[in-house]
């Protein structure tokens, strides 16, 4: 008995990894946090650093708001969201001004607008305030996961394409110049748009594939 209750929980940790990397991701699903997405994917290390960052502070304020749930007057909660999270956004930017400073220099504002992100607020309202501590910490680690999966595809493409790099390190040996238009805003939109409609075709195919074998 303990055994299939062990398999079933490995079942569903497992199908909410897959929940927040791919059929509900923040970014390329349900389009959320396109702001920050766009303005910090200029590289692979940009995008997984911000992407981390965010997925640090969904779980510790998706832990402290689920503790305080019952405690905290619906009139208010939206207000104490978001100072509960702007406390652990405070706590994550000066973390990485101490150990990261490079990353804090590329990353700039958009740490402590991490506050503003509506990824971190969704959660809280949508599940943090209505489920039990672990849950709600295992949310924000599946979301977040999914959030640096998206900017960390979108960082390496927009590098590769418009620097010739990945991580900083040149893979083209010198031979390609980079196009700099991947480096920009416009951009940005074309290549989120493109990865977007890659991961709905691939999405659809593996639905045609499971109602096929039926």
């Amino acid at each position: 008995m303990t055994n299939e209750k062990q398999k079933t929980n490995k079942r569903s940790l497992f199908s909410r990894l897959i929940e927040g990397l791919f059929d509900q991701n923040p970014i390329l699903v349900q389009l959320l946090g396109t702001c920050p997405t766009l303005a910090t994917s200029t590289s692979a290390k940009n995008g997984i650093g911000m992407g981390l960052s965010a997925t640090a502070v969904l779980i510790l304020s998706n832990l402290l708001i689920s503790l305080l749930r019952k405690f905290i007057p619906k009139q208010v909660r939206i207000a104490a969201y978001i100072v509960i999270i702007s406390g652990f956004v405070t706590a994550i930017e000066l973390l990485i001004k101490a150990f990261l400073p490079s990353l804090d220099a590329s990353l700039g504002l958009f740490i402590p607008l991490i506050v503003v992100n509506c990824i971190i607020l969704a959660r809280a309202e949508a599940y943090a305030s209505k489920n039990p501590p672990l849950d709600s910490m295992l949310d924000g680690l599946f979301m977040g996961l999914g959030f640096t999966f998206a900017l960390g595809v979108l960082g390496a493409v927009r590098e590769l394409i418009g620097n010739g790099t990945i991580w900083e390190i040149d893979v083209s040996a010198g031979v390609y110049p980079g196009i700099s238009f991947f480096t920009q805003p416009a951009g940005a939109f074309v290549t989120l748009g493109v990865i977007i409609a890659v991961v709905n075709a691939v999405k659809a195919f593996i639905s045609k594939r499971k109602e096929g074998n039926r």
